[in-house]
């Protein structure tokens, strides 16, 4: 199920807007795409995130992933427990979050609304 209170990218991030803070994650799909997630490269609060410019990187036993930001800003928080569970974006994709970014760019018309999303998904599986 896609949650709705949130917007989705093509890249299968999902982004969380609360005031002027956007919360980062790797929906259900992409953690399924990259199979089990061994090690989350995290940000460090402070760090200036452009829009579409790389938050983290997932690696997985398939590949490394970056996971993008939409919004430009400043990471002001990052997922420390995924350090020690990076696997927790497997069992959880929806609660994990990455990163929280302090926006100052924000560009909601390159976000999916959650049935949008959900028809992209559908479109890819199809695919495959």
């Amino acid at each position: 199920m896609i949650p709705n209170d949130r917007r989705y990218t093509k890249d299968h991030e999902w982004v969380m807007m609360e005031g002027d803070t956007a919360t980062i994650g790797l929906t259900d799909y992409a953690q399924r795409m990259l199979g089990d997630i061994v090690f989350v490269e995290l940000p460090q609060p402070g760090d200036p995130i452009e829009a579409g410019g790389r938050v983290a990187v997932v690696e997985s036993v398939k590949a490394a992933s970056d996971v993008l930001s939409v919004p430009a800003g400043e990471v002001i928080e990052a997922n420390a427990a995924l350090e020690d569970a990076p696997e927790t974006v497997n069992s959880d994709p929806w609660g994990a979050w990455i990163a929280r970014v302090r926006v100052t760019v924000w560009n909601e018309n390159e976000l999916l609304d959650p049935a949008a999303y959900e028809a992209l998904v559908k479109e890819e599986e199809e695919k495959a």
